[in-house]
């Protein structure tokens, strides 16, 4: 794709590309933003593909299923920083009014080729670091993991 390509050309990249790796997807064509959810180890992972024309932005976002209990989130916080002290691209995020949290990566798309390999690439370290903790922080919410021993598993 050439350089200054629209959020309307990358929407369409990222559905050419969930079709043809047969993902089941809701493309909101209106909004550029397609939803999905795909499934890991353990919980399913709803995505949700947000194309900002405006910002020339791609933002992927996967909200982890279960919201965090008010006495919990002060816990979740600390081990949203842990968790994002070692992640190299994209973050979480925990929204302290609900308890919900997310991961989310954003990529600008001003001035560079969006490929197929990009679009791989995001949708890999979304998949990957979801699966890998939303399981952790499902159970820390839950009481079924204590911070102390989130933090013993990252450190380690």
């Amino acid at each position: 794709m050439s350089v200054g390509s629209t959020g309307l050309q990358v929407y369409e990249m990222f559905k050419k590309y969930l079709q043809d790796h047969n993902f089941k997807f809701t493309p909101h064509d209106d909004k550029l933003l397609i939803s999905l959810t795909v499934h890991g180890e353990d919980l399913p992972q709803p995505t949700i593909i947000h194309i900002h024309d405006d910002r020339k932005v791609i933002q992927v976002i996967s909200p982890i299923p279960s919201h965090i209990p008010e006495d919990k989130r002060v816990d979740a916080a600390v081990a949203v920083a842990v968790a994002n002290y070692g992640i190299m691209n994209g973050s979480f995020d925990l929204d302290m009014s609900d308890g919900e949290i997310r991961y989310r990566v954003a990529q600008g798309f001003m001035d560079i080729d969006v490929s197929e390999e990009l679009i791989h690439y995001i949708l890999a370290i979304v998949f990957l670091t979801t699966d890998k903790y939303n399981d952790k922080f499902f159970m820390l919410g839950k009481g079924m993991l204590t911070l102390d021993k989130f933090i013993e598993a990252e450190n380690s």
